[in-house]
């Protein structure tokens, strides 16, 4: 299953429209019915993030592929919680750089990208709104290309692919001269073919390092990353290891994957994916889930 699994964070300064772009890779996976009427931002579900229309706290979701399960993280683009975005880099394994086509790389496209980089995630650059007038789609793709030899890319992270679109119009293309502009298939497809699947040890005891919090009314705190090795149901005892080297051991009250506008129940969690955890009652970030002591 590892295999078909992609993880990836939305990462860009404020408003250059990762939102949007999550928007319409869910209704891209089927999430929304082609009749219907995505609610703008949904991912921005707290009441401030509606008011300010820029996003706080990152959140998952996923969306389906054929096969493939793409789990998506949108980050915070604003410099105030970058805390944020540090936390998540450690649960993907690719990162989605959205850049806008009129104003280019800023201050906090800098500094999600250097966190990115020093992570050693693959970057797929999108160059959004290019549909605004002056924009310089090419303009930018040539200061992208010096940010990234300026903050030390790899070889690898430099050759990484750029797509060209409009998030608001629902549409990317890998070539500039492409009419067709209907769809972010491009995008999708892109996405499978150049960010790896998880780095995973399946066979090893459980263990996952918690990456962020999540709140339940039914069952509390919920710590939420990505599965290092093993696989949990609900019900299996674990220790958390506490950053002060203490230990505690409770039993999983619940599994949770976080998919298409929500949360859902699951059956297992297995190596590879982001889930969701509850049972210990003061997890916090930074801690470890692990399967033995």
């Amino acid at each position: 299953m590892t295999v078909h699994i992609r993880n990836i964070a939305i990462i860009a300064h404020v408003d250059h429209g990762k939102t949007t772009l999550v928007d319409e890779l869910l209704k891209a996976g089927g999430v929304v019915e082609a009749h219907q009427q995505l609610e703008d931002r949904a991912m921005d579900s707290m009441d401030l993030e509606r008011e300010k229309g820029i996003t706080i706290k990152s959140k998952n979701t996923a969306v389906k592929w054929g096969d493939y399960i793409i789990n998506i993280v949108d980050t915070p683009g604003h410099a105030d919680f970058g805390g944020e975005v540090e936390r998540v880099m450690r649960m993907v394994d690719g990162v989605l750089l959205v850049v806008d086509a009129f104003e280019g790389p800023q201050a906090q496209t800098r500094f999600v990208l250097r966190k990115a980089l020093e992570e050693g995630l693959m970057p797929i650059v999108v160059i959004n709104k290019i549909d605004r007038d002056a924009a310089d789609p090419l303009g930018v793709q040539d200061r992208v290309l010096e940010l990234l030899l300026e903050l030390g890319a790899s070889e690898v992270q430099f050759e990484a692919p750029v797509l060209y679109g409009s998030a608001r119009d629902g549409y990317f293309v890998k070539d500039l001269e492409d009419a067709k502009r209907d769809s972010v298939q491009p995008l999708i497809e892109t996405i499978l073919e150049r960010v790896p699947a998880p780095t995973v040890d399946v066979e090893a005891p459980f263990r996952m390092l918690v990456s962020n919090i999540d709140w339940d009314d039914y069952v509390g705190r919920i710590a939420l990353g990505k599965i290092e090795s093993g696989e949990v149901r609900k019900g299996d005892t674990l220790w958390l290891l506490r950053k002060d080297s203490t230990t505690v051991k409770s039993s999983i009250t619940k599994v949770i994957e976080y998919a298409e506008l929500g949360k859902q129940d699951a059956a297992l969690g297995e190596a590879g994916n982001i889930v969701g955890l509850a049972g210990f009652e003061d997890v916090d970030i930074g801690e470890t889930l692990a399967a033995t002591e």
